[in-house]
């Protein structure tokens, strides 16, 4: 069982805890929001992380991403939940964070915190979340806005990381 902490639109913790379940996140209160993750991983060597999201995740199923991320546990802070995610779901260990971008979405009753991170681990060494992710590959930066850039892309991530893509471009 995963319990969620809810939020309001000014970020802060009411007291109030959620429990996930499939699809659990569409009957969140008005006004209250669950804090998610998302890791842009980039490699030492200037490459960065795709990932398929399998197909029986309730949101983009069978998706590629261009992040690692998910829920923060009741209790934990962003940048915890920030490397729990990243472990969990590629049992990479990064260094060098930064927060890119917070943001909330109305939709999906979901505050978000966007990092970017660099890792200097092995690239063949990802070990995929049984349910997250079936699948993964490493693109150069142009090879990540060819990504960015198709409509196969997941729009609201591209929206999140928009000021770090815009640098990269």
């Amino acid at each position: 069982m995963e319990i969620w902490d809810l939020y309001d639109r000014d970020g802060n913790r009411t007291g109030e805890t959620w429990e996930r379940r499939f699809m659990s996140y569409k009957s969140i209160p008005e006004g209250r929001y669950h804090l998610v993750v998302d890791i842009l991983v980039k490699h030492k060597d200037g490459s960065y992380l795709i990932m398929k999201r399998d197909e029986c995740k309730d949101v983009y199923p069978g998706y590629w991403e261009a992040s690692a991320g998910g829920s923060a546990l009741s209790g934990e802070e962003p940048f915890e939940a920030a490397q729990r995610e990243l472990f969990e779901e590629t049992g990479l260990k990064g260094y060098d964070y930064e927060l890119i971008n917070v943001s909330f979405s109305d939709r999906s009753h979901s505050m978000f915190y966007s990092y970017v991170c660099e890792t200097d681990q092995d690239k063949d060494s990802i070990i995929l979340q049984e349910g997250e992710t079936t699948a993964y590959k490493w693109v150069d930066a142009a090879g990540l806005l060819e990504y960015v850039d198709s409509d196969d892309s997941i729009k609201t991530h591209n929206e999140r990381n928009k000021k770090y893509l815009d640098k990269l471009r």
